[in-house]
This record gives C-alpha cells, sequence and structure tokens, in this order.
C-alpha cells in the first residue's frame, strides 16, 4: 500500500465500517502503525475506536483506547465506544463504560446520552435511566430533540408511563422522533387504541406524520384488527404522497394481510414500483396466515426467480405454509435452502421446522431438528409436544413435557397445555389428564380456557365415560364451545350414544348452523345403530336449509405432482391399474383374515352392496395407486380432508403387514402411522 494521509487513512476506515470488512480495515490499522508515528493523530485513534466497535471487537475497540495518550481522549473516542456497544447489544459494558468516562472527568454530549438511555432501556433499568436523566438536565442537554425523545423512550420502555407522560407535556419542543417514541411504544405495551389516541393528537396540533408514523399507525390497526380506521390512513397514505414509499407500502400489505384482505394486500404489492425482501416476506406472511399456503409458496417461488435472498422470517413463514398443506417435498427443499442461506440455527425457522415434519407426519425429523437447534423457546418445545401427540406418541409426548418443566428452560403456557391434555387424550391417561388440568391454575398460574375443556371432554369421551363427560360440560363455568359439544358427539359416534348424540348435535346446530359435518356426523351415528329413519331425517333436513355435504376426498403427492381421489373416482388416467391394485389386495386382505366392516357403509343397503360401498373409499384408492408408482421402501403419505373410517383404518393395517410398506395418513383430526399391521393411534381414535 503506497503512503497515504492520516485524513485517507481515516476514509479508510469509514470505508471499513460502511463495508463491514474488518480484513480491510485491520489492514488499514497495520498501515497506520507502520507509517505513522506514536502518538497517531486523536481523529485516528476515534476512527479505530469507532470501527472496532461497530464491527463486534469491543476488546480491540478499548485495547485502542486505552494505548490513546489521556489527554487525547475526548468525547467523541468514548462515545465512540459506547455507541459500538450499544449497538451489537452489550448493554451493560456500554453502561460501565459511560460510568468509566465520567470517572475520566469527560462530560457527555448530545450523542453520548441517546446511547447510554438506549442501553437502561434495553435492561430495563429505571434507576439508571432517572440517573441519566438528572445528569441529562444539569449538563443542559435535556432539551436537545435527540436527548430528550431518547430519555422519553426509555420512560415508555421501562414502564413508567407517567414519568414519559409528565415529560413529554414539559417539552418545550415535541420532535416528530417524540411522537413516533409515543406511538410505537403504545403498540409494543399492547393498547393500540392508546396509540390511535396519540396519532389523531399528534394531527390536530398540525403534526405531519413520516413514513416512521405510517408504519408504526398501521401496526396499531393490525394488532386491533381496525380495518376501517387502517383504509382511512390508507387514503390519506395516497394522498399525502406517501404511497410510494417502499416501508410505507410494506407495512400496508402486513396490515391488510393481519386483517385478512389478502387481495387488499396482493394489490398493494402488485402496485409497489420498488420491493425489496420485506415486501416479499409479507406478502408471503399475509398469505400463510390466511391460510393460502398454496398462493404462500407460489410467492416465494416467485420471489427466489427474481433474485430476492431468503431471510429467517421469510423462511419460517413459507415452512409453515408447507406445515399447512402437509407438502413435506417442498419443506424438505426449503429447509436444504435454509441451510444453505445458514438460518436454520435462527430459532423461528427452526420452531418452524420442528412444526413442519410434526405436521407433516416426520416425526424423526422433527426430533432431528428439535434436539440440533442452539437455542429453543417455547414455541419449539409447544410444536414438538404438539407433534407427538398429533403423531400418536402421547407418552413420548408426556415424558417430553415432564423434561420442560424439570428444566426449567421455558414455563408452559396455555397452548403447551393443550398440547398436553391432548397427548393424554390420545395416550387414554384419563387420570394423569384430570390431575392435570385441575393443578393448571395453580401450578401453572393458567385460567383453563375453552381448548381445555374441549381436551378434557376428549379424554373422558375416548375413554368411553361418555356420560361423565356430558356431566362435566353441565359444570363448566364457561359457555361450552363447538369443540366441546363436537368431541363429546364424536364419543357418541365412537360408543353408539344416539340420545346423548343428538343432544350434542341440537348445541352444535345452535352454535354453528351452516356446518355440514356435524349434521353428517349426527346422521351416521344414526345410521350405524341401525335407525335409519332418524338418519334420512338429518340428511333431509340439511337439504332443506341449503346444507351441502362437503365431498370426501384423498390426496397423494407423486413427483411434485398432487393426485386427487374421491369415493369409487374412476377418472385418473391409471385406474384400470388401480382397481387392478384393489382387487389384488382385497382378495390378500381376505386370505389374511379381513373381514370388511360394513357399519362405514352408513346406507340402508343389502349386507354385500355395503361391502362394495366400503371397498372404494377414497383413502383406499389412493393407497393403491401410491402402492403402484412409489418405489419400494418409500413411505406412503397420504392426506384426507375427513376423517380416515374405521374400515379403511381397519384395511390399512393389515395391508402394511402385507405389503411390508409404512403408511401415513393424515385426516382431518390427527395422523396414522402403519407398519406391521399396527396403527401408532393404538386403535384410540
Amino acid at each position: 500500500m503506497p503512503f497515504l494521509t492520516a485524513n485517507e487513512l481515516g476514509s479508510l476506515l469509514e470505508s471499513a465500517i460502511a463495508t463491514h470488512s474488518l480484513l480491510f480495515g485491520r489492514a488499514t490499522h497495520t498501515q497506520i502503525l507502520k507509517t505513522l508515528q506514536f502518538p497517531v493523530p486523536s481523529f485516528l485513534s476515534n476512527h479505530l475506536v469507532n470501527m472496532y466497535s461497530k464491527l463486534n471487537l469491543p476488546n480491540s475497540a478499548y485495547l485502542v483506547l486505552l494505548q490513546t495518550p489521556p489527554q487525547s481522549r475526548s468525547v467523541v473516542t468514548w462515545t465512540s465506544l459506547i455507541s459500538g456497544h450499544v449497538q451489537n447489544g452489550r448493554f451493560t459494558s456500554a453502561l460501565l463504560l459511560f460510568s468509566r468516562m465520567l470517572k475520566d472527568r469527560i462530560s457527555p454530549n448530545d450523542f453520548t446520552f441517546p446511547c447510554a438511555f438506549k442501553a437502561s432501556a434495553s435492561l430495563r433499568l429505571p434507576f439508571v435511566g432517572k440517573q441519566l436523566h438528572a445528569l441529562a438536565l444539569k449538563s443542559s442537554f435535556m432539551f436537545d430533540s435527540f436527548v430528550g425523545c431518547s430519555c422519553f423512550d426509555m420512560y415508555l420502555k421501562t414502564g413508567l408511563r407517567d414519568e414519559a407522560t409528565k415529560m413529554f407535556e414539559e417539552m418545550p419542543e415535541r420532535s416528530i422522533a417524540m411522537w413516533n417514541a409515543n406511538i410505537s411504544n403504545a403498540v409494543l405495551d399492547g393498547k393500540p387504541s392508546i396509540a390511535v389516541d396519540v396519532f389523531i393528537q399528534f394531527r390536530r396540533i398540525g403534526g405531519e406524520p413520516d413514513p416512521i408514523t405510517f408504519c408504526v399507525f398501521l401496526n396499531a390497526c393490525s394488532d386491533a384488527l381496525f380495518l376501517e380506521l387502517g383504509r382511512q390512513l390508507h387514503g390519506y397514505v395516497i394522498r399525502s404522497g406517501f404511497d410510494r414509499n417502499l416501508s410505507v407500502c410494506n407495512g400496508l400489505v402486513d396490515f391488510y394481510g393481519k386483517c385478512k384482505e389478502v387481495e387488499s394486500a396482493r394489490m398493494v404489492f402488485d402496485g409497489m414500483e420498488k420491493r425489496n425482501a420485506v415486501s416479499w416476506c409479507s406478502l408471503v406472511s399475509a398469505y400463510e396466515q390466511n391460510y393460502e399456503e398454496e398462493n404462500a409458496c407460489g410467492v416465494f417461488l416467485e420471489a427466489r426467480k427474481e433474485g430476492v435472498e431468503p431471510t429467517d422470517f421469510m423462511v419460517s413463514s413459507v415452512i409453515s405454509a408447507c406445515a399447512g398443506m402437509a407438502g413435506l417435498e417442498l419443506g424438505r427443499s426449503v429447509h436444504a435452502l435454509a441451510v444453505k442461506a445458514c438460518t436454520e440455527g435462527n430459532v423461528f425457522v427452526g420452531s418452524a421446522l420442528v412444526d413442519m415434519y410434526g405436521k407433516c407426519g416426520s416425526i424423526e425429523n422433527s426430533e432431528q431438528a428439535f434436539y440440533e437447534m442452539p437455542e429453543r423457546n417455547l414455541v419449539t418445545w409447544n410444536a414438538m409436544i404438539g407433534g407427538y401427540a398429533h403423531q400418536g406418541c402421547a407418552d413420548t409426548a408426556l415424558a417430553l413435557f415432564q423434561d420442560m418443566v424439570s428444566c426449567g428452560e421455558v414455563v408452559p403456557n396455555y397452548v403447551t397445555l393443550v398440547c398436553v391434555l391432548s397427548a393424554c387424550s390420545r395416550a387414554g391417561a384419563v387420570q394423569m389428564g384430570i390431575e392435570i388440568f385441575e393443578s393448571m391454575k395453580e401450578r401453572f398460574q393458567i385460567q383453563p380456557g375453552a381448548e381445555h375443556y374441549a381436551c378434557v371432554v376428549d379424554l373422558l369421551g375416548r375413554a368411553g365415560m361418555v356420560e361423565r363427560a356430558y356431566e362435566f360440560i353441565k359444570e363448566m363455568p364457561i359457555r361450552p364451545t363447538i369443540s366441546v359439544w363436537g368431541a363429546l358427539l364424536n364419543a357418541c359416534r365412537v360408543y353408539k350414544k344416539p340420545e346423548l348424540g343428538k343432544i350434542a348435535a341440537n348445541k352444535l346446530f345452535e352454535l354453528d348452523p351452516k356446518d355440514s359435518g356435524n349434521h353428517v356426523l349426527l346422521s351416521n351415528l344414526f345410521a350405524s345403530t341401525g335407525r335409519w329413519e332418524e338418519a334420512d331425517l338429518v340428511r333431509k333436513e340439511m337439504k332443506d336449509v341449503g346444507i351441502k355435504k362437503g365431498a370426501g376426498c384423498s390426496w397423494i403427492t407423486v413427483k411434485n405432482k398432487v393426485h386427487v381421489f374421491q369415493a369409487k373416482d374412476t377418472s385418473h388416467e391409471m385406474n384400470s391399474k388401480i382397481q387392478q391394485m384393489l382387487a389384488k389386495l382385497r382378495n390378500e386382505m381376505k386370505a389374511a383374515g379381513y373381514i370388511p366392516d360394513t357399519n362405514f357403509a352408513l346406507y340402508d343397503l343389502e349386507e354385500e352392496e355395503k361391502m362394495s360401498e366400503v371397498g372404494y373409499h377414497s383413502e383406499k384408492i389412493a393407497l393403491a395407486f401410491g402402492l403402484i408408482v412409489i418405489p419400494p421402501g418409500v413411505p406412503i403419505r397420504i392426506t384426507k380432508n375427513l376423517r380416515i373410517c374405521g374400515d379403511c383404518h381397519s384395511a390399512f393395517k393389515f395391508i402394511s403387514g402385507i405389503v411390508g410398506r409404512e403408511i401415513i395418513v393424515r385426516d382431518n383430526n390427527r395422523f396414522h402411522r402403519f407398519r406391521d399391521r399396527h396403527c401408532s393411534c393404538r386403535d384410540y381414535w
């Protein structure tokens, strides 16, 4: 490197910071030591301290400061060191350095105070913040807009809203940054209505919003689902000329997505002149949050074609979309992309992977993702426990819950106990489930909600204690929900309790009169107990009020193509081979001792016709197709939009043993993993 002046070397250090190039910064430092006499000019020492601090090498930065003669250490030197620590999340060290600066008789300036206030706010240390406030008043910096705003923000973030309000009112001049801090902290505190009131107050005094104001106000509207208010703001954004601002448009996409207005989110996205990774991530998230998983994955693939680098939030959103539609192969592809992009270690991505593999029936991959995570949060634990419960590994789910409680890493929440009670239900662990439910409030300080009560009803119902489940419902302190009565109706179907089932069904008709599933379940209950007239009457009532039964279907993915089948389906291009496979399976099952359960035909037909009826259910056709096209040794994964019928469940157990294949069925209630003539649900479903 040729000889350079001190000013040129300072410019090189600034370039190293801008490009995040530590190697370039160290090379420049070496050149300074080689070409300049000691001590180096004070402004270069400041540059070096700033460079090492910003690039997260605090020890090197502090060493440079110590090597700087005391008379050359200025407030700029110390502020560079403190701000670097704050920027890299070293808040405690930042406050210690601030204290050492004061001991060196260096007075803080209008750049030092905001860093110190941010550190105390991040550490939630209001008493330190108050001391800084007093020092800022004494130093006559309190009415500087940046210092005042950072102090105000500190009071809000440490929960001292009264002090913050008093300070806000006493400020002679309130900057836009202070108003934005007021609105954003109200949103962060979960008080969107206060945020709206502050915005209105700001507009009444003639304040002109900037992009940050619009974004935080949109956050308030999305958190509280203030759709109309957000739409009004959208109009104001257009009138103000901010509809071309990238951050504001991203905020609008996110707002409409959270308010379930996906078409509006797409409209804003399509109208954007410029997009960044946040824009694409917001749209992917909007689709995923509104259960439009295929569109979410489509947008993600579109983003990749546009050359957008995946972020951890985008990856976690698209993995969640894969989980929602049981897209295992696409989920694996995204997982590979996450590894390539070095985002798989992120706790949100890792949690999404645990959840996705669990919901796609690959519990081994879910376990691997769980145990390989460098850190886990509550969502991770809940996803793993829920995955075990849905897979029928109830004992493992309960053991993991005990590990979670004993390790003290996280504290169980509302969702955790829903997963645990669900596991108890599937394991038939009635006593344990009741004990956990009754100890929720005392042991975990969690008030039981509708989902917990539904789990207990399901727990009792599955164990055959149908009457006790009904008594439990009658004693509930809250109004029973659809899930509670639905659990009772299903128990009545399994244990053939038509009278009690009728009570549960009538309650469901009151709560959700348009849901065809409840009518069909009651009709099937009557049909399975031979009460054909009542079954026909329920179906006639459905027809009279215009309720249509959703068609049952099963689908299977082969080579990135989804093949969908309905009962008695003969439309597939490989139908002749499928029929041959079905006939072959019937003969082999009959030889193995299988007898069709004609109760699941659910029509008043002759016995022979009933046997034909259950033989062509959609899941059987999908399985026959899978056996033809999927190579040996590869699990066959089938998804069904309704609950798998009892006869198909029995048949799949026989077939898994006959063909020596693993068959995984995901219905609308749980997973069934068939291997060696056994199912993971242990026939308790």
